[in-house]
């Protein structure tokens, strides 16, 4: 089976989805004409429609993806719709096996069920699985390139000075948050390097204090529209910040990347790409001091995008892993 019309159900946040760009480059490497579309996080998606890799997104928070959940007649124009795609892939929760049992649609589509759940390593790689009768290669880095009218909005927005460190201070979850006290320090400690502090819906805890930084080195990015923030990422020297979906934003655009670890898992949940620097030391951010962070800084700051690999160590005894992904990669 040559599938010419591709329909992928994955659910999320922007780091869920970009954790499955991988398999979407993939997808069109493989099949270059298919029709590919995707349901999910429309936002998130809406940057691989910009980057040509999908046809088309759609929001999953419409109301039309509940008729697939029941026993029900689904509508005719729904229906139709549906039968048009000769492959769907389904990796939305399916705890009651609703899904299984309306796909497939008709005798020549093909449906493959991947589940919700990741515990592979690295998370992206949880993607591939079902496909590995149509021969799809191991997942490689996926770059992320849009439009060239974003980059020139973002070199206006950052005063044609695109070369800036950025900085994501915050996440969904405080668990996930180096102090913030720390974070000031750093940023104290980085002076004169002209930084580009990101901001979005979740950092209300952060916000305030990190607005009050605002002056010529340090400019704000508050709730930028997500292709202008890729597009201001993608000229950075450099990326620090957690484990979030921002930072896999960054990698995927191909800046240089540090990403502190605390309660999840960087073997599943790194950025995965080239120049991607982890630090952990234990679950608790707390244990990472300014001196682990400014002293991995420093290389990435002489070598914005000629980082080798190595091994990092936080303190004599808690070692840290930094990795390199070697692969070549899709564009």
């Amino acid at each position: 089976m040559t599938p010419d019309s591709i329909l992928i159900l994955r659910g999320g946040a922007l780091g869920d989805f970009l954790v499955t760009l991988p398999l979407l480059k993939a997808l069109r490497h493989r099949w270059p004409h298919a029709r590919i579309e995707c349901v999910g996080n429309f936002r998130a998606a809406q940057l691989a429609v910009l980057d040509g890799t999908l046809d088309a997104a759609h929001d999953e928070s419409e109301a039309r993806w509940a008729e697939l959940h029941g026993d029900g007649p689904l509508s005719p124009t729904f229906q139709t719709w549906l039968e048009s795609f000769s492959l769907v892939l389904n990796y939305w929760p399916d705890p009651r096996g609703e899904l299984v049992r309306r796909f497939p649609l008709t005798p020549a589509q093909r449906h493959l069920a991947g589940g919700s759940r990741i515990e592979t390593r690295p998370a992206c790689a949880h993607f591939f699985a079902p496909l590995t009768a149509f021969g799809l290669p191991s997942p490689r880095p996926a770059r992320l390139v849009l439009p060239h009218s974003y980059s020139t909005e973002a070199a206006k927005r950052l005063h044609h000075d695109p070369r800036r460190m950025v900085i994501h201070p915050g996440s969904g979850s405080p668990r996930k948050n180096w102090p913030l006290n720390r974070w000031r320090e750093l940023i104290d400690r980085l002076a004169p390097e002209p930084l580009l502090i990101v901001l979005g819906e979740a950092e209300q805890a952060v916000r305030k204090e990190m607005q009050g930084l605002s002056s010529h080195r340090i400019q704000i990015a508050d709730t930028w529209p997500l292709p202008l923030l890729a597009a201001a990422i993608s000229g950075a020297r450099m990326f620090v910040g957690h484990d979030t979906g921002i930072a896999h934003l960054a990698a995927a655009v191909g800046t240089p990347c540090l990403v502190l670890f605390g309660p999840t898992e960087p073997e599943i949940w790194a950025p995965f790409g080239e120049n991607i620097t982890v630090l952990k030391n234990g679950d608790a951010l707390g244990n990472l001091s300014v001196g682990d962070v400014a002293r991995h800084l420093k290389p990435l700051q002489e070598h914005p995008r000629l980082i080798e690999a190595q091994t990092a160590t936080a303190s004599p005894t808690t070692p840290v892993r930094h990795s390199r992904c070697r692969s070549s990669e899709y564009t």
